[in-house]
């Protein structure tokens, strides 16, 4: 194993735009402690309706109505859309890495059901 490509790789995504776009508004919005807490609400309730989906379940109405209003004050804030973009967009990149390791090996790594 080449572990110097392993640091290069960590040195780009360390200075990539994404992961620097990121870090700037993730600052930026956990400045106030009211956005703060609404993010982690979010990112709670997001996980929660992805976990239903997957398991086949349907996410408690009321759970859902709360997930819709907190995205909606979310994305409708300037520097709030902004971060959630940017945190898609690294998801996105990191996502890709993991399916070029992915190939790479030739390991299946799926996850159980969603083949």
């Amino acid at each position: 194993m080449n572990y110097d490509a392993l640091r290069a790789l960590e040195q780009s995504l360390r200075d990539s735009r994404e992961v620097l776009e990121y870090k700037r508004l993730k600052e930026l919005v956990e400045e106030n402690e009211t956005t703060r807490a609404l993010i982690k609400e979010h990112k709670r309730l997001q996980m929660l309706v992805q976990m239903s989906s997957m398991a086949g379940q349907r996410v408690p109405e009321e759970e859902m109505q709360r997930f819709q209003q907190i995205s909606s004050l979310l994305y409708a804030g300037t520097d709030t859309s902004r971060y959630l973009v940017a945190e898609m967009r690294l998801q996105q990149v990191m996502a890709d890495i993991y399916n070029a390791i992915n190939q790479a090996s030739g390991l299946s790594l799926e996850l159980p059901g969603l083949s």
